[in-house]
């Protein structure tokens, strides 16, 4: 019985053209389940998760929040990821940025249950995320630290972002009320699952 076929996705590039289609998809992804998110008025973990928190109470711009946190990342993720995965990353975090402000402006909603919203908020900001990783881009912050602990030590990034969204959380108990961080802690444990079931360094690599 011959040996299954395998193919070695590593020796296949991704072209220009393909990374742009793949981020641009995973940005566009993302922004469509942070509209859910803030329309519901819950919150989500990492760098994203801390611009809401500051947002929120401020009524400032999520997007212009979320860029300007990101900053500081970027020197972090070019002296340990590269300048490609930095510019890309920059790409994403300010696509995100300007879709999730202008986003709500065309999609509206008249009803919209918690658990439904919560849900397809994980797995859309999920699959934006996993697409945006297969692209060797980010939306940078605390994703960035948490791809470079996976490639380090093993240890899933999904898993990582949990940790930082559960004390993100637990910050939030002494702001929001008891059921929005309830709410927000399901959407985080369902992004963050996609991620570490999904995302395997070893089962794919942007070359």
């Amino acid at each position: 019985m011959p040996a299954p076929m395998t193919i070695d996705l590593d020796a296949v590039a991704h072209t220009p053209l393909e990374d742009v289609q793949g981020l641009t998809i995973g940005c566009f992804l993302t922004s469509v389940g942070l509209v859910f998110l803030t329309h519901l008025g819950f919150l989500t973990g990492q760098t994203a998760g801390i611009a809401l928190l500051i947002a929120y109470p401020m009524g400032w711009s999520f997007g212009v929040v979320f860029f300007l946190i990101n900053l500081p990342f970027y020197v972090f993720a070019y002296l340990r990821l590269g300048l490609e995965f930095t510019l890309k990353s920059l790409f994403c975090v300010t696509a995100v940025s300007v879709l999730s402000d202008y986003l709500p402006l065309y999609i509206v909603f008249e009803s919209l249950n918690p658990i439904i919203g919560t849900l397809v908020f994980g797995v859309t900001v999920g699959l934006g995320l996993l697409a945006c990783f297969r692209h060797k881009g980010s939306l940078g912050g605390l994703g960035v630290l948490a791809l470079v602990i996976q490639d380090r030590t093993g240890f899933k990034a999904g898993y990582v972002q949990l940790l930082v969204d559960v004390a993100i959380f637990a910050v939030a108990v002494f702001i929001f009320p008891a059921s929005v961080v309830a709410y927000s802690l399901l959407g985080a444990v369902v992004l963050n699952g996609v991620i570490a079931f999904n995302h395997r360094r070893d089962r794919y690599v942007a070359t």
